[in-house]
């Protein structure tokens, strides 16, 4: 099978698919595909960027349009046949846009609901019907509680990214909406990691699921090249502004811990004369559409966001990403960098690594099984961080939640996990890796054996 029409999908789909330009599946769709068209249950292991979406959507749009005909009935009032949870609004704007990208020759109604908006629409289009309805797990409960959403002819239900959905809180809301929906159904769950906790929820959900995987967990993208650069916390501003001051650092994709300090490294590069803007739960949803929609338009040059709102943004050319904040969780690394070098193309991850966060590099480290390279060259290079025996900062904020419209505490959250570290088994102390050179410039790319020519595919 070398590309879409081998699928068997139906002639819609492929109308669809056509015209935008794909030709040959990634490898997650290439594996996925087949078994959902057969009606199995799925768990999917892959990384941001890899054509996830497409992996689900299409054999969903196929089964519930029965083949070629592209007609799904008539949509009944709350109560969808398809139910897609996402753990942030901008995840679940990206899955609805994809969705009637791939079903607009098909008389498909596809609806999303989120927090942080009014629910009247919402609740509008509900009444009138859908087939498909993608959620926030919060929004969702809300409305079911009020009897406007009815999940009793689902037969579909897709948890995506199910690793930040339950980091985020939402284990006790993803098991309430489960028990809500049919036990005769077929479900698929896609995580980007596999920690103990996403595998229990798929255990328990899944009835004797095709597992897929199209890297493995807790690996980063094979074409994105890393850089570390130690600097003291104080300069931090200072380097990023000196990186950005290369012409070449296009469209760059800026991480922090908090929204405190999004919202104040956004204000340094605007002070700066740099096209600038933060993203992050405390924003409200047009505020944050608007700073997205810039950012993808190119008005916008740099995005600052935190990790929770950072889930669903899909934006190609990304030419780097760079962490000026080391997140406290291995697996939140591998879904920062994975913002960049999406469907095959290259991009660099630049981390900021200053004396407190030491221990977070090397538990990076361990996880992604790799010596991430260390990058000399630049003014506030601080050597010591190296044997930096500081203690990590406590955790801070967790950049919102994208589901309700306020924020409630929850009883019993989930205990964040960062995996369990494996060996580095390159021998090589952190920093000394093959390609370690202090005559390499922060930002600029190894160069590298020339590689065969990797299939286009689809990164929806």
């Amino acid at each position: 099978m070398t590309d879409f029409t081998g699928l068997e999908l139906a002639q819609p789909l492929l109308r669809a698919i056509e015209g935008e330009g794909y030709t040959t599946p990634s490898p997650i769709q290439g594996k996925a595909i087949p078994p959902l068209m057969l009606g199995r249950d799925l768990l999917g292991v892959a990384q941001t960027g890899t054509g996830k979406t497409a992996a689900f959507s299409l054999p969903l749009l196929h089964r519930l349009c029965g083949g070629d005909e592209g007609d799904a009935g008539r949509p009944l009032s709350r109560q969808p046949r398809a139910l897609i949870l996402a753990p942030t609004r901008e995840l679940a704007g990206q899955i609805v846009d994809s969705l009637k990208t791939y079903s607009r020759h098909m008389q498909i109604r596809t609806a999303v609901i989120f927090g942080g908006v009014s629910a009247k629409p919402q609740i509008k289009t509900m009444n009138s019907g859908v087939h498909i309805l993608v959620a926030t797990p919060g929004r969702l409960l809300d409305l079911m509680n009020q009897g406007f959403v009815q999940l009793d002819k689902v037969e579909y239900f897709i948890l995506d990214e199910a690793d930040r959905m339950l980091d985020m809180g939402f284990q006790h809301d993803v098991k309430k909406i489960a028990a809500k929906v049919p036990a005769r159904r077929q479900t698929m769950l896609f995580s980007a990691t596999m920690p103990k906790l996403v595998q229990g929820l798929a255990n328990n959900l899944l009835d004797d699921p095709v597992r897929v995987e199209a890297a493995p967990a807790a690996t980063t993208a094979e074409k994105v090249e890393q850089q570390v650069l130690f600097v003291a916390s104080d300069n931090k501003r200072n380097l990023l502004s000196h990186l950005l001051k290369d012409q070449s650092v296009e469209r760059v994709l800026v991480f922090t811990r908090t929204k405190h300090r999004a919202n104040r490294v956004a204000k340094h590069l605007v002070d700066s004369g740099i096209s600038a803007d933060a993203i992050h739960g405390n924003k409200a949803q047009n505020a944050r559409q608007r700073a997205l929609d810039g950012f993808k338009k190119g008005s916008i040059r740099v995005l600052v966001a935190t990790d929770i709102a950072a889930r669903g943004i899909d934006v190609d050319g990304v030419t780097h990403v760079i962490n000026f904040e080391l997140p406290n969780e291995p697996e939140s690394y591998v879904h920062r960098i994975g913002r960049t070098a999406r469907a095959g193309a290259d991009g660099i991850a630049i981390s900021f690594c200053d004396h407190e966060e030491r221990g977070y590099l090397r538990d990076i480290e361990k996880t992604i099984r790799q010596t991430v390279t260390l990058v000399e060259d630049h003014p506030w290079h601080a050597a010591d961080v190296a044997t930096s025996t500081a203690k990590p900062p406590a955790p801070g904020g967790r950049g919102g939640r994208g589901g309700r419209g306020g924020q409630p505490k929850r009883q019993g959250q989930p205990k964040k996990h960062t995996g369990q570290a494996q060996n580095n088994n390159s021998g090589q102390k952190p920093g000394n890796s093959p390609g370690n050179s202090q005559g390499q410039k922060p930002g600029q790319r190894r160069r590298r054996p020339q590689r065969g020519r990797r299939p286009t595919g689809m990164a929806a």
